[in-house]
C-alpha cells in the first residue's frame, strides 16, 4: 500500500528559522508537510530531514516518534516512516461503520470475504438468544476508509428474521441501511464490549498492517426496538487508525 502512495517534495520544504526550539519548528513543519499528503504517504529519512533541517538526527527522530506516538505517523521497519490515516472515533450512538465513515467526510468501502448461511454454534445461538442449529447468515468483511483498510467485521443475523440476506450485494453498502430499508428494522439499543488485542498474521494481512500490531475488538449485541436480538457482531479495529470516546456521568 505505502509504495502506491506520494512522496515528499524535500525541495520546497522551508528551512527553519526564528528563535523558538528547533524541535518545535520542526514539528510544525513536518506537520504542514503531512497536511499536504494523502495517508500512506512515505516521509523522507531522518537523514535527508536532518540535512535539509541542518538538525541532528536524534531531534528528527524524536519528533517523528512524537508523530507516531499521536497517531498522525506510523512507521513500517525496512521501509520508513509514512503518514498515518485520520483516526476514526468510535462514539455512545448505534450507528453503521458506513454511517461513522460519511459522518466524518470520508468514504466508505470494503469487500466481502464470506456472506453465506451456517448453522449457529453454541456460543453465537447464545448471542442472538436462539436454539443451537439454527440458520444465520454470516457476513465477514473488510471495511474501508478513503479506501484504507480500517476494519475486519463477522457480522451474524438469524436467516429467519432475513430470508435471502445472504445473497444481498453489501461490498460497499451499508448493512443497517439495508435492514432498515428492506427488512423494516427499527433499531432498539446494542451492548457493545472492547479489549484490546494484537493481530494475527492473517489479520494483519487483511487491514495491510504488521503482524502483532495492536487493535480493538468489539463485540456486539444489537437489538430490535421490540427487544429481540437481530445482530451478534465480532470486528477488529486497526488500533492506529481508531479512537474510542466515552461519555461518563457520576454515579448516583
Amino acid at each position: 500500500m505505502e509504495g502506491s502512495r506520494r512522496r515528499a517534495d524535500v525541495a520546497a520544504l522551508a528551512p527553519l528559522s526564528g528563535s523558538q526550539p528547533k524541535g518545535e519548528q520542526l514539528r510544525r513543519a513536518l506537520e504542514q508537510l503531512m497536511a499536504g499528503l494523502g495517508p500512506g504517504a512515505l516521509l523522507p529519512s531522518e537523514r535527508i530531514l536532518a540535512e535539509r533541517f541542518a538538525v541532528a538526527r536524534m531531534t528528527v527522530r524524536r519528533e517523528l516518534d512524537r508523530l507516531c506516538a499521536d497517531g498522525l505517523a506510523y512507521r513500517v521497519e525496512r521501509q520508513g516512516t509514512f503518514v498515518a490515516a485520520p483516526r476514526i472515533v468510535q462514539t455512545d450512538s448505534l450507528s453503521s461503520f458506513s454511517e461513522d465513515i460519511v459522518a466524518r467526510g470520508m468514504t466508505p468501502g470494503g469487500y466481502v470475504i464470506a456472506q453465506e448461511l451456517i448453522a449457529a454454534d453454541e456460543a453465537v445461538a447464545a448471542a442472538l438468544e436462539r436454539p443451537p442449529g439454527q440458520p444465520v447468515v454470516l457476513i465477514h468483511r473488510v471495511r474501508t476508509a478513503d479506501d484504507v483498510p480500517l476494519a475486519v467485521e463477522w457480522v451474524y443475523l438469524p436467516a429467519d428474521d432475513f430470508p435471502r440476506l445472504e445473497k444481498a450485494p453489501l461490498h460497499d453498502r451499508s448493512l443497517y441501511g439495508l435492514l432498515r430499508e428492506r427488512y423494516g428494522v427499527t433499531f432498539g439499543e446494542a451492548r457493545q464490549r472492547a479489549s484490546a488485542v494484537a493481530l494475527t498474521a492473517e489479520e494483519a494481512a487483511l487491514l495491510e498492517t504488521e503482524p502483532g500490531a495492536p487493535a480493538f475488538l468489539f463485540r456486539r449485541v444489537t437489538r430490535r426496538h421490540t427487544g429481540r436480538v437481530i445482530e451478534w457482531a465480532r470486528s477488529l479495529y486497526r488500533g492506529d487508525m481508531y479512537e474510542i470516546d466515552m461519555h461518563q456521568k457520576p454515579r448516583g
